[in-house]
């Protein structure tokens, strides 16, 4: 039974490997593109973040660049060949970093400091809340929400029930201590207009670091991140230390951390007031 046992593990780590090799469909040491669903594949780079492509019958999206991959406008070429419109879900560099090879990018004016910062040359075309990407059979709906950073978008697809989420709502933790700040009642507005869109139809949420979850995230996710941010303007949270990370520029002006289960809040307590 014991021999038994093993060999059935084996088979079934097997298969998950097997699975999971399939779906690539293109890897080298920076960059890693795995198809999700029909039309949609997955990006995740070698330093944890991630980026989407959506294909529809007249153009593709491309949502979020990563940080450092060479030459990523061929790369995307190899996944499709549609005329390529690109949208960044916010201006941290994580998600911005590659935007230098395309002539034009899509993203929120209120980002834009941060953008120009990065010492991009090419067109940037702003939107704001409403504006739909056009692909063909797909249409891709910008909604605003800011918090994580002043211009922070979501996008969402719809007819097929999934929101591209960006950092605006982290990736079991959400970081809302760097500058320029905002209220935690914009986190909170922003969650609850999450909750409300998943209870109209839109359950899966692919976030900005799919890497760490290896799965959307729904309406579980979001009602504990509602909460805790609500405990924390409130005063009632209870699990909170201070925040340490090597990451460039995430731990300056002594930054908290609030937990709640398996998520977690990153805040500078002036957000507070």
């Amino acid at each position: 039974m014991l021999n038994y046992r093993r060999g059935l593990t084996f088979v079934l780590a097997l298969t998950i490997a097997t699975i999971a090799l399939s779906a690539q469909v293109f890897q080298n040491a920076q960059l890693t593109i795995s198809k999700l669903k029909e039309h949609v594949w997955v990006g995740e780079t070698s330093d944890n973040c991630t980026m989407y492509i959506i294909e529809g019958t007249k153009k593709a999206l491309l949502i979020d660049t990563g940080t450092r991959c060479d030459s990523l406008d061929k790369i995307v070429r190899k996944i499709t060949n549609k005329p390529l419109e690109v949208v960044v879900t916010h201006g941290h560099f994580d998600h911005t970093g590659n935007i230098g090879y395309f002539g034009s990018v899509f993203m929120h004016k209120g980002d834009l400091a941060m953008v120009q910062g990065q010492g991009y040359k090419g067109k940037i075309n702003f939107v704001d809340e409403g504006y739909i990407f056009d692909l063909g059979d797909r249409k891709i709906e910008v909604c605003y929400t800011p918090a994580h950073t002043p211009g922070s978008i979501i996008l969402l697809d719809r007819a097929n029930g999934d929101c591209y989420s960006g950092d605006a709502f982290g990736s079991n933790q959400v970081w809302l201590q760097l500058q320029p700040l905002s209220p935690i009642t914009d986190y909170i507005k922003a969650c609850k207009r999450m909750l409300t869109l998943i209870d109209n139809g839109i359950p899966r949420i692919y976030c900005g670091h799919y890497v760490y979850l290896k799965k959307p995230i729904g309406k579980e996710y979001m009602t504990k991140m509602l909460t805790l941010a609500e405990e924390l303007k409130n005063g009632t949270a209870k699990d909170i230390k201070p925040f340490r990370s090597d990451a460039p520029l995430a731990g300056y002006h002594g930054p908290l951390i609030a937990s709640k289960e398996d998520i977690a809040i990153v805040y500078d307590p002036s957000i507070l007031k």
